[in-house]
Formats: C-alpha cells, structure tokens, sequence
C-alpha cells in the first residue's frame, strides 16, 4: 500500500493515516451526522437537517409539486418509449441512463398507469374513486410532494454517509453489537438512525446503495430494509395525534420501540430472511472489511478504515454526480409507481371491502386478548399493509383509548406498507419479492402485536 508523507496516525508499519485524509474524512462525515442523524426541532416538531430542507422547499413550492412531478410522470414514459424506439447513443453509453429508461414492459406500464392516475387526480377527470381525496389525491398531494422534497435533498447529501468512510468507522466501532444481536454488519446502524431521525424510506434508500456497492449480502440487504426501516420519530407524532393520544407520547413510542426490537431479533432468524442467501451483488462482489486485526484498537483501526475510504474520493465531480443520479432514479423510476400502486392501494382498502375480509381471522384473536371494539380495530391491523397511516385514519373514530392506542403502536412496527417502502423494496436490486413481503408484514404484525397489547393492558390498567 502506497502512504502518503505525514502520518497524524500510524496503526502498524504498513499502514498510517495522513492529517489530509483525516480531514477528508471527518469534515464531510461531521456534515453528514448533522445533516441526517442529529435530531433538531423545526416548527415544533422533531425532523433533521434534510427534512428541514425538504419542509422549506415543500412548502415555498407546495402549490407547484404535483403539477411539476406529474410533467415528470409524464417524462419518464416518454422517454423509455423514445429510448425502445430510436435507441439513441447515450442508451448504451451511460448504464446509468441505460438502466432509468431501458426497462422491462411491466415496468414501463406501473409508469404510464401513474401518469395517467396524476392527470386524473389533477384535473379531476373520470371516475372520482380514483382521484378522491382518500386515492389519488392523497397520494399526489399528500404523499408525493413530500417524497419529491425529501429524497432531493437526501439523494444528493447522501453521499455525505457513503463515500467519505462514516459508514466504514460506525460499521467496525458497533459490529461486535450489531452481528451477535441482528446478524447484520455495524453500518446497519447508520440505517436504522437515518429511519429513526429522518425517514424510514431514507433508510431504504441507503440500504439499496449499500448493497449495490457490495457492503451488504443478499440477506443481511433484505434484513435492513424490511427490519431497520424504522418509523420516524416525526411520523409517529403525527399518528398519536392524530388518533387523539398525543399526551402519551413517551409510553407509546417506549413501546414501539421494545416490540420493534424484538421483531429485528426474531425476524432475521425465521424464513423467508433466514433463507437469503450470504452472497454479494455480484456485479462488485464483497466490498466490506468490519473485523479488526489482532494487533490494533478498534478505534483505530475505525478510523484508519474511515479515512482510507475518504482517501479513494478522488474527485468531488463523481461524488455530486452519484448524488444526482439517486435523485434522477428516484423521481423518474420510484415516484411514478408510487403514484400507479400506492393509488391502487387505496382504492382497494377505501371502496372494496377486500381488507375487512382479510381481517377476519383477526377479530377472534384480538377479543382473547381483550381488545374493546375487535370488529373495528381488526381491519386496521391489516390495512397498514397499502398505507401506514390508513390504520390511524380507521382507527380514530374507535372510542377505546386502549384499542386506539394498540392500532397505533402496530402500524408503526408493521414497517411493510405498499405506498412506499413496499415499492421501493420491489423496485430496487434486493432480491425480495412481493409474496415475502406479504408473510414478513404478517410475522411482524404477529410477533409485535402480543407485546404491545401487554404494555396497552398495563398503561391502560
């Protein structure tokens, strides 16, 4: 290994860290846990940097968002038909662009059904079930503007986790927590606190990137992302509030986060995620090294792996155009079917009656564990599957303070909803497929369910 001239840090003879590479690794990292894992208030709720970002935006823009994404909807179709039809040389000379607009039929298809579902609900044509409020309408005004913002600024500050070599000293410095307890490497943590403070989507989000980059295996990606994607400590505000239990906040979230943490501990250990296989993503192989040699600290040897990381950043160009690129994916090829699926979601939980049927066998298990008003919380505990926040909207006219707070606490550990985690799970590289997310929404729901009616029985004693 080539050194550089002054070391500010020697780890053994072969290997030493220089003050330039440290700084390199330390400014932008610093800038990145401010930007994304330090929590701050922002307009008397709890969020972080990005979601500042992403708030000011959405709402000096507001007006303008669904008006501007459906132009894009409208865009990522057009261009994959160009790009089918002419083949133009920048298909086959940029895999970036090669992989956004050369894709399978299917697809292209989830991209014109949302283009069409956005100019419905825009200007209010056709059938009103699908441009409603409670369809089309609250994905369009409601849950794209914000996605649009969020992954903007998280796409493009990213790489502020990614490439300067936090991921790399977090990873090494918590492994001997993360491996034992969840099977998963160190770096799952920044995941999970990017979801915590932030985003369970940004989580996702990392999450995909990580494995494409070969820092995760088939299974430990598929781990994160269906166990780490974690609530955010904003959204779960919103849904106490909303369902009127606002004053117990603290007793709420404590629970959600213990049954959380038991659903990660068991989850990985049970199929479908046993069954993953401990391979890369073959087109980069393994990229990660968390174990520490005999003859140095942890500590050191997390930082020499951070700034080793910062050392191959070579050109800032590169770094500005992968964060470009995340936002250019996720707008043309993630929002567009959010629009298409997450629409879809809502008209079968909001005018079919498929999710109280599904609920069925619910209502038995929920009056053994003496549940008030089984029969109405029942189809709450399922339907979080298309939306989460749809539990809380059935389950607000429920006068039970107990069975509220009960639907609550599971929607926020089901984790597993088609508006958006679902769909970018489906979308991206990760080999998980829809009937698994299907059982994983079940196991979660089945694992955490138990724990939270113990602790809803104790508060509400």
């Amino acid at each position: 290994m080539e050194l550089e001239n002054q070391s500010t840090l020697t780890i053994s003879e072969s290997r030493s860290i220089t003050a330039t590479s440290f700084l390199k690794f330390v400014i932008p990292s610093l800038l990145g846990i401010f930007l994304f894992l330090v929590p701050v208030t922002f307009q008397g709720k709890m969020t972080i940097g990005v979601g500042i970002l992403a708030e000011s935006v959405n709402g000096w823009f507001a007006g303008y968002i669904p008006q501007f994404m459906t132009i894009i909807f409208g865009l990522s179709v057009f261009l994959v038909l160009y790009a089918k039809t002419v083949k133009p040389l920048w298909l086959s000379t940029s895999s970036f662009l090669g992989d956004l607009f050369d894709i399978h039929p299917f697809w292209l298809t989830m991209r014109i059904i949302g283009f069409i579902f956005a100019i419905m609900t825009l200007f209010k044509w056709g059938p009103e079930w699908v441009w409603s409020e409670v369809t089309g309408g609250t994905v369009l005004y409601a849950l794209v503007p914000v996605l649009a913002t969020w992954f903007l600024f998280a796409g493009l500050l990213m790489p502020l986790l990614l490439e300067f070599g936090l991921m790399e000293f977090i990873g090494t410095m918590v492994q001997r927590v993360m491996k034992p307890l969840f099977k998963l490497p160190g770096r799952s943590s920044i995941d999970a606190v990017a979801s915590w403070m932030g985003s369970g989507t940004v989580g996702v989000l990392i999450t995909t990137k990580q494995y494409e980059e070969g820092y995760y295996t088939k299974r430990e990606a598929a781990v994160v992302a269906t166990t780490f994607s974690i609530t955010s400590i904003a959204f779960s505000l919103v849904v106490i509030s909303f369902i009127g239990l606002d004053h117990m906040f603290v007793p709420f979230y404590l629970t959600v986060v213990v049954a959380g943490l038991v659903a990660a501990i068991v989850c990985p250990r049970i199929p479908p995620l046993s069954k993953k296989k401990d391979t890369y993503y073959e087109p980069v192989g393994k990229q990660i090294a968390e174990t520490v040699p005999n003859e140095t600290s942890r500590l050191k040897w997390s930082i020499y792996q951070g700034t080793e990381k910062a050392r191959q950043v070579r050109d800032i160009r590169v770094v500005v155009r992968k964060g470009l690129e995340n936002v250019l994916d996720i707008w043309f090829s993630l929002i567009p079917l959010v629009m298409a699926l997450g629409t879809l979601s809502l008209i079968i939980a909001e005018f079919t009656p498929f999710f109280s049927y599904l609920s069925y066998p619910l209502i038995p298990l929920l009056e053994w564990m003496q549940i008030p008003e089984a029969a109405e919380a029942a189809p709450a505990m399922i339907v979080g599957f298309a939306d989460m926040f749809l539990p809380a909207v059935l389950g607000s006219g429920i006068e039970s303070e107990l069975t509220r707070f009960v639907i609550a606490a599971v929607s926020l550990t089901q984790l597993i909803y088609m508006s958006e985690i679902g769909i970018l799970l489906i979308k991206s590289k990760i080999p998980i497929t829809f009937l698994e997310l299907v059982i994983i929404f079940i196991q979660r729901t089945l694992i955490t369910l138990p724990i939270i009616v113990l602790m809803a029985h104790l508060l509400f004693f």
